[in-house]
């Protein structure tokens, strides 16, 4: 069932894009009377799931869910026709439309997802608000188990203070300034302290077993007790607070290892928070120095003990319009960035790009609107960052040329584009096997 809902968010995200952005093509193509000759979602290579013939277009649905076209007639495109190509330029072709026109028609897929994308933030942020924790109100440090930042000598319970000499104001903050971190100051049991992060470090991050990095504390909520547990008819109830062990308080859920340990095969008494009263419960520890108790953990349980200052805020309309401006910009700035550190090797963050597993992974195995629109519109503008990329075969490398044509006066020979095309797809295919061919190294080998 899980498999069903991420799959089924996947899918309806991934077709939501592709078809805006060939509408965004296909529109100021036919306002410039330019024939549009096919419009499909996904590929069809050799056949298709379904088609049909509307007026001079055709319509349909490919078997190969890596994308989506639309064909225009009289443009070097994946299709390389060159036979069309070869006759004399008819007035409703691409390349007999004026310059601006063709450069019009090129950005029109892209402008689409900028588009989208804001107004995606601009709604969600009026319809769900934001929820954040203040990160002076995180009194006992996070909890951290990565062995990249623990080889640092950052260490549970450590404070961030600030990453690249900028304050931390909001839990927030700290992944918002993940990519572009060089340096974090920590307040610990030992004071400030100052630590320089390895230039690799994204690279290490990606591949690595423990992808956690500051992580919130919670305390330690009963999500379910195993079949095998010892504590099967303990009385235990989902959303349990365990908040103390042998009359020691227990704070967080990651303290419990160190306190179990000493005690493996015997029995203690704890207190339990439900429903506002607190109950007392005898717990068995098994030979493992474990209780046997699957761990649950959300916002509502932090919440529950009052540990962190919760902020909720809520937008009208007039002041999503902002909001939304603002989350979408700084998602751009975070995106232009993450490609900068991917594009400069010795950063190692290649090693975290991703295909159409690593897209499938981000989205939740539960049904939620809220965050199928955030993945959504992050998934918009990242794919009208890479379309503008100046790659023969994207529309960034259509652009290129168009403007090459603009300012010179001169436009590039056909026999050219056809060349430029081909080489263009020829990355494109190497980009592609390399992101898909991480995944399957790290489903194979992780």
């Amino acid at each position: 069932m899980e498999f069903v809902i991420k799959i089924s968010q996947f899918l309806l995200s991934l077709s939501l894009l592709i078809v805006l952005h060939e509408l965004g093509h296909f529109i100021p193509a036919k306002l410039f009377k330019t024939r549009v000759e096919k419009f499909y979602l996904f590929f069809d290579i050799k056949y298709s799931l379904f088609k049909k013939k509307i007026g001079e277009t055709v319509y349909g649905i490919g078997w190969l869910p890596l994308g989506g076209y639309v064909k225009i007639a009289g443009m070097v495109d994946e299709s390389m026709d060159k036979e069309q190509m070869a006759q004399p330029p008819q007035p409703w072709e691409f390349r007999s439309k004026t310059t601006w026109q063709r450069l019009i028609i090129m950005l029109g897929g892209v402008t689409v997802n900028f588009i989208l994308a804001y107004v995606i933030y601009v709604f969600a942020s009026m319809a769900y608000g934001d929820i954040d924790i203040k990160a002076d109100s995180i009194k006992d440090g996070y909890y951290v188990s990565n062995p990249i930042l623990t080889d640092l000598g950052i260490e549970t319970g450590d404070k961030v203070i600030a990453i690249n000499d900028k304050k931390i104001v909001n839990y927030s903050d700290i992944r918002k300034n993940l990519i572009e971190a060089e340096t974090i100051t920590l307040e610990t049991d030992n004071g400030i302290k100052i630590v320089t992060l390895p230039e690799d470090y994204l690279g290490k991050l990606s591949t690595s077993d423990d992808r956690s990095f500051f992580e919130l504390r919670y305390p330690f909520v009963v999500g379910a007790v195993s079949d095998s547990s010892a504590n099967k008819s303990a009385d235990l109830k989902p959303k349990d607070i365990i908040t103390s062990i042998n009359g020691q308080q227990l704070k967080y859920f990651d303290e419990v290892g160190d306190r179990l340990k000493p005690l493996a095969g015997e029995t203690v008494n704890v207190e339990i928070l439900r429903d506002g009263k607190t109950l007392e419960r005898e717990l068995k520890i098994d030979d493992n120095g474990k209780f046997g108790i699957a761990p649950m953990g959300s916002l509502s349980d932090i919440e529950r003990v009052g540990y962190y200052d919760i902020v909720r805020k809520e937008y009208n309309f007039a002041e999503s319009v902002g909001v939304g401006f603002t989350k979408f910009t700084g998602q751009i700035s975070s995106y232009g960035g993450q490609l900068k550190k991917i594009f400069t090797p010795s950063t190692g963050a290649y090693k975290g790009v991703g295909g159409f597993k690593a897209i499938y992974d981000i989205f939740p195995d539960t049904w939620s609107w809220e965050f199928f629109w955030q993945i959504t519109a992050f998934l918009s503008i990242m794919l009208a960052v890479l379309n503008l990329l100046p790659i023969p075969a994207l529309d960034g490398g259509h652009v290129m040329f168009l403007l090459y044509e603009m300012i010179s006066g001169r436009k590039p020979s056909e026999q050219f584009l056809e060349k430029a095309q081909m080489v263009g797809f020829f990355i494109l295919i190497a980009l592609v096997l390399f992101a898909n061919g991480n995944d399957i190294f790290k489903a194979v080998f992780k």
